[in-house]
Parts: structure tokens; sequence; C-alpha cells
């Protein structure tokens, strides 16, 4: 068993301004404590020479040496939980793809100044992160590389006009981009519509969608408001943004809008939880995935009780396994599984309730 000290987190930044205001966020949870700072990779590697941290913040443009290379070196010496806390924007979001490939749990926008509320919902942001980074089973996480790709990948991934009375929600923080990967990489091309919150920051589930779609047969993107909601096609809600089914007469589509944090979260997997329960009832299949806290909980609980197939991501499969421990006990699950085994069933009870 763990004892009750906090995690002990590393800052790695260039700038001290932005060491300083880290540690200010970090240290106002109760469960982190902010071990040390270093400016660089090398400062970085002196400070875990000293004393080893449970989890890492981690920049990615730095001097002498960038995060990403600093990144392969530990995780391949010295495996530790590492967040990426970057500005970067734009193309610049490839590159942190790429950092989470390489071994990197999650990723953060830095702190900027703002709004008392924006720093606020940073803060939350950041501590909620850095926390399940820290608790991540790093032996969890699938080896990086291409994913696999199914028989018959060179097809038209082009989503069918055609609607589909069956809708799959899926929801997953901490872990997920590979945990999705696997179950999306699985899908046949024709696979009902699916509904993804994935808690990452604005900007970065554009390019996190388009990759996931270059290596599925089916087509990924990043929700728009209006959108029908298609067979072959899954959904990604932006970074930043909520997600909601909308139904208009037998036509599934999505709104996306902005709002308050729910759940600590936005997007929040439980506002789309809740909305598939509500338009979509017993012809939907809610899945949760690894990731910290209990965004989710309520809302799947919602869709069981409205008839639909429930699904929860198995402890021994989790990086984190707390989004699906914390729907388990509050009743939202129908069946647990491990990871590898999910897009099977998906492809099954879509046959079972469109028939």
């Amino acid at each position: 068993m763990r004892s009750a000290r906090p995690y002990r987190v590393l800052i790695v930044d260039d700038s001290a301004v932005v060491r300083e205001t880290l540690s200010s966020l970090i240290s106002r949870h109760p469960q982190l404590e902010v071990m040390a700072t270093a400016r660089d990779p090398f400062d970085a590697a002196e400070k875990i020479r000293a004393e080893v941290p449970d989890v890492i913040t981690l920049d990615v443009e730095m001097p002498r040496m960038d995060g990403i290379s600093f990144l392969k070196r530990l995780m391949a010496q010295r495996p530790i939980p590492v967040v990426i806390c970057s500005s970067l924007v734009g193309e610049g979001t490839e590159t942190l793809l790429a950092a989470m490939e390489a071994g990197a749990v999650d990723i953060v926008q830095k702190p900027v100044v703002g709004t008392r509320k924006f720093l606020e919902e940073s803060a939350i942001r950041i501590q909620d992160k850095v926390l399940g980074a820290a608790q991540a089973r790093l032996s969890s996480r699938r080896q990086s590389g291409p994913a696999r790709r199914p028989a018959g990948a060179g097809q038209s991934r082009a989503a069918m006009v055609k609607t589909t009375q069956t809708i799959v929600a899926i929801g997953a923080s901490t872990g997920g981009t590979e945990a999705l990967r696997e179950i999306l990489t699985g899908l046949p091309p024709f696979s009902p519509p699916i509904l993804i919150v994935q808690h990452m920051p604005e900007h970065f589930t554009a390019a996190f969608a388009q990759r996931l779609s270059q290596q599925c047969q089916i087509t990924v993107r990043e929700a728009r408001d209006g959108d029908r909601a298609l067979r072959g096609q899954a959904l990604i809600a932006p970074g930043d943004k909520h997600m909601m089914l909308k139904r208009s007469g037998a036509e599934y589509g999505v709104q996306v809008a902005e709002g308050p944090l729910v759940s600590r979260h936005r997007p929040s997997v439980d506002v789309l939880f809740k909305s598939v329960a509500k338009y979509a009832g017993k012809n939907a299949v809610g899945v949760i995935l690894t990731g910290m806290g209990s965004d989710g909980a309520k809302g799947l609980k919602e869709m069981r009780d409205a008839g639909a197939h429930t699904i929860g991501q198995d402890e021994r499969s989790c990086v984190v396994y707390g989004m699906s421990r914390a729907a388990k006990q509050g009743g939202g699950v129908v069946d647990e599984m491990h990871i590898s085994e999910i897009a099977e069933v998906l492809v099954e009870l879509g046959k079972e309730r469109a028939a």
C-alpha cells in the first residue's frame, strides 16, 4: 500500500515565470507537492538523480535539449509518468501527439494570464492531469508505434449517409488516447456512429482525430455543431467545448457548445452520456474508459437506466482505474472488460440494436 504522503512533482520548463506559476497552482492541491523545478532536461536529470519524482511536468521547446528527446531517453532508462505542459498550438499539436506516442501520459496547456475564472479552471485542469498521471500504471500502456491496420483498411472510409438507431458514446481521460486507438482501429468501415469525449485541451482534438482517422477504417474527426451522426464515423468533442447528442425525427446529430465545467471538465463525459440517455435511450451503447476522477459515472448510470448497454474498461487494462471504477460503483456498468475486447463487442451490439 502507498503511504499517505503527497505525490512529488518535478516541473521542467525554461521559463522562470511558468515554473513559479505551475508551482503555485500544483501546490494548492493537498495530494500534490512540488519536489523541485528544473530549467531544462540536463537540470532535470540532476534533480532525478538526487530524488526520483512521482510525476514530471515537461515543456517541449527548451534550450540544450527539447522535451521530446528527453522524454524518449527517460522512458528508455527510468520510466516516470510525464504530463506535457506546453503552449504549442496549430502545427505544434503534431509534436505534442508525437510526445504521447513516445510515452507521455497526458497533455495540458500552460497557464496564461487571464480572468480569475480562467485561472481557477486552469488550476483544476492542471491539478487533475498531474494527479491522474501520478497514479498512472505505465505497464498498462501499449508499446508506442504505428497502430495495427485491420484487414481491408485500404477500402474507402467515407462515412455512410444512412443513419442508424444505434449510437455509441465513449468517454475517456488519462490513458484514453491509446485506449481509443485500440478500439477504433479494430472497427470495420461501417460501424455504428460513435461520439467521443476525451479530456484533451483546446486545439489538440482536431489533430488527434486526424491522426486516428489515418489509422482507422472509419472516419474520425473533430465534431462541429450540427454534424450528423453517421455510420462509419466517429466524432470527437472539441477541447474546451461540450458535445451533446440531439435528435430530429429519425436522424441524430450533435450540438457543440460552450458552458461551465461539469464534473470538473469541459468537454464533460457526463454531458454527453446524459444527452445520449435522453435522446437515444435503449438504442445506445455507452463505454467508459481509463481516466482519473468520476466524470461519466452519473451519465452512464442514466444511460443504463434508459435501457442502454453499458461497458466499463477493467482495472487490468486501465492506465488509471478511476472513471471506470466510479461508474461501476455507481451502478452504471453492465459489463466490465479488457480494452482488447471492446471493439468486437461494439460491432456485435451495433448489429443487434440495428436489427
